[in-house]
């Protein structure tokens, strides 16, 4: 293989084989207690491994012998490797599991032979697993490993499903990379974080199995298994020295999907494992979910320019309302990404005409999204009528540098968007942005906030974390940076152990701040505008079109715009049709009403069990109007009694506002 094609199959390497060498371990570990969803039946029964099986004679098919030799001699380098060596391996990971001596055996005799069915060129070790006498060892291990984090139900069937399902890693890789030349994934190769890169990194990490809402992301770090872990476990296998055929035999695989999958077919059709087939209708949706227009970006005075073409881009729109339509998605938030690759260029403009903003919402298309080197601006259409145009500029670091001292943790950005030719600041819906993070070794990543640079300062947004992004919406736009922002306070030590990391958080994300001169005064009272101004500040529900007429509040108050938006979804009631009594205090009834009322108006499908309230000696205390939210609170463990009572009248203060908030920020 030549050293160009190396370098060309090595990204796709990097994604398809991290299913097996470095991913297949994490999946039985930190993927696995994820994937075990309770009552859920496996699909990959024997008859779907029969068909893996014969999907391999066809991957492997266009490989020469000797191609096929390296894959063997691999599968025996790593059969060959002692229980010290893979211990050593994965020593990272293990310490973050609970397992025997006894468990590890069967943990590793799992990895050797999932890892060598991966590299078998007839798949022949797929169903060795199914009859190895090793199979209930294989299933406790994992069961064992899914107990710890909370799930049951987890299988060997689970784990290939995920990997080679119908909708599982493979397939969206693969539909990713699909039509891709030689030329364009060299340059994904040189570049691990241009935007397919980490899209393919993405997709490994956000993938589901099952119907609950479990990641690869997730669970790695329910277990506390950090990108450095990670790291450390992958060098650790590069450096064993009996490990030789690696690099070549990933090589191999990533030609072979390459061959099969990647390039366009003669005959342009859709292939698997087994010949032309057509996608499933979710494939199909996925695939239609996507617009590549990196072909289309023109270099006009320095900025990189999309030039979409209305009836190309409207067609494309019409695909995805059908293919949603097929895959049974109607009536859904639908979203079209226009990916345009890797862009050098410091500015990217992409001009949306009339056209296409109409066809959208024809079309039941919620939201464009762009995306490039990582970044992700996603725009709900429905709030504009006429042509738009977005514009983001990557700026010097200086820009950040000049106004604080903090540890930055991305690029400085600049968003800009026109309406019909004319800059708009404000939006009555906000617009989401998905940043890359960078520098993040060393730094605390619950401190990390989106800040904007406003006349040489910044203001803290927030933003919530994802992986090795950070997810913010905005209805005002400016330029923003992610910063490590360290927030101490002088006078919490008598709250420390309960309330000390939760007042550090939510201070560092500009959702409460201290009262001067170091102070935060975690046991002084919380009033109603002051809590509205935290609840609306950490779910990020900024709106300033939001209106409010109460007479007490003043237009200029600076709580006004967030009693308008707490008010507009109902999260919080005036007193009366004309006075809200801003300075009033809350009680904990009323503080876990407004949460859930909140986090109901995000997402309207979350429950709650009204038996929660049973295990508090003063339930009966609590105002029926009070009750349901309580009882959401409780479900969901987002308020706790104290000695078995809620106090459900006493007036909360503002460590224990800074508690519940935090709660709030990390509800899933």
């Amino acid at each position: 293989m030549s050293m160009k094609k190396k370098l060309v199959v090595s990204t796709i390497a990097v994604s398809m084989a991290a299913a097996s060498v470095a991913g297949l371990p994490l999946s039985v570990s930190g993927l696995g207690k994820q994937i075990g969803i309770v009552g859920t039946a496996s699909a990959a029964t024997s008859g779907n491994f029969a068909n893996l099986k014969a999907r391999a004679t066809f991957l492997y098919g266009t490989l020469l012998e000797s191609d096929k030799q390296t894959l063997r001699d691999f599968r025996s380098e790593l059969q060959g490797l002692s229980k010290a060596q893979l211990e050593t391996m994965f020593a990272p990971i293990l310490a973050q599991v609970s397992l025997t001596d006894t468990d590890k055996t069967a943990l590793f005799n799992l990895y050797k032979e999932l890892t060598s069915s991966f590299y078998t060129p007839d798949y022949s070790a797929v169903t060795d697993i199914l009859e190895s006498p090793n199979y209930k060892s294989y299933e406790d291990v994992l069961k064992k490993i899914g107990t710890q984090a909370g799930i049951t139900g987890l299988s060997v069937n689970e784990v290939y499903n995920f990997v080679f399902g119908a909708t599982g890693v493979e397939q969206k890789l693969i539909t990713l990379f699909k039509g891709k030349s030689e030329a364009d994934l060299l340059a994904i190769a040189l570049n691990q974080s241009s935007a397919q890169a980490l899209e393919a990194k993405a997709i490994v990490l956000d993938s589901t199995i099952g119907t609950a809402n479990y990641t690869l992301r997730t669970a790695l770090n329910t277990l506390g298994i950090t990108s450095e872990m990670l790291s450390a476990t992958k060098a650790n296998i590069e450096s064993e020295s009996s490990v030789t055929k690696e690099v070549n035999a990933t090589l191999v695989v990533a030609q072979a999907y390459y061959n099969a999958y990647i390039k366009v077919q003669p005959s342009g059709s859709t292939t698997t494992g087994s010949g032309p087939v057509v996608l499933t209708p979710e494939q199909q949706y996925i695939a239609a979910s996507t617009y590549d227009v990196s072909k289309l970006i023109q270099l006009i005075e320095g900025t990189a320019t999309v030039k979409l073409v209305d009836s190309d881009t409207i067609n494309m729109m019409t695909k995805l309302a059908a293919a949603a339509k097929a895959a049974g998605k109607e009536g859904t938030e639908l979203t079209l990404t226009l990916n345009l690759g890797t862009i050098t260029a410091a500015s990217v403009e992409v001009p949306l005409s009339k056209a296409i903003i109409d066809a959208a919402k024809a079309n039941g298309i919620a939201n464009i999204a762009v995306t490039f080197n990582g970044v992700t601006v996603t725009i709900p259409v429905s709030q504009f009528s006429t042509a738009i145009s977005l514009t983001v500029s990557t700026l010097n670091d200086n820009a950040a540098t000049a106004v604080t001292k903090m540890k930055l943790a991305s690029n400085v950005y600049e968003f800009k968007l026109t309406v019909d030719g004319v800059v708009t600041t404000t939006f009555k819906r906000p617009i989401q942005f998905k940043l890359p993070l960078k520098n993040v070794p060393g730094l605390d990543k619950e401190l990390l906030s989106v800040a904007k640079i406003v006349y040489g300062d910044l203001q803290f947004q927030g933003g919530k974390v994802d992986g090795d992004f950070i997810v913010e919406p905005r209805d005002t736009f400016s330029s923003y940076v992610v910063v490590e922002n360290k927030v101490t306070f002088n006078d919490i030590a008598g709250v420390q152990a309960w309330a000390g990391r939760q007042i550090e958080v939510v201070a560092a994300k500009g959702a409460i701040e201290g009262v001067g001169e170091g102070k935060f005064a975690p046991k002084s009272n919380v009033t109603r505008a002051e809590f509205a101004k935290m609840l609306i500040r950490a779910l990020n529900l900024e709106n300033n079109s939001a209106t409010q007429s109460f007479t007490d509040v003043s237009s200029s108050a600076w709580y006004a715009p967030y009693v308008a938006v707490a008010v507009e979804k109902g999260i919080i009631t005036g007193r009366s049709a004309s006075k809200f009594d801003p300075n009033a205090t809350i009680t904990r009834a009323e503080m876990a009403t407004m949460i859930a009322r909140a986090l109901k108006a995000i997402n309207p499908s979350v429950t709650s069990d009204g038996t929660a309230l049973s295990k508090f000696s003063d339930a009966a205390k609590i105002s029926s109007s009070l009750r349901g939210g309580v009882a959401f609170a409780a479900t969901h463990n987002l308020v706790v009694g104290n000695a078995g009572k809620f106090e459900p009248n006493k007036t909360a203060t503002r460590a224990e506002a800074a508690v519940i908030i935090y709660r709030t920020i990390n509800f899933k």
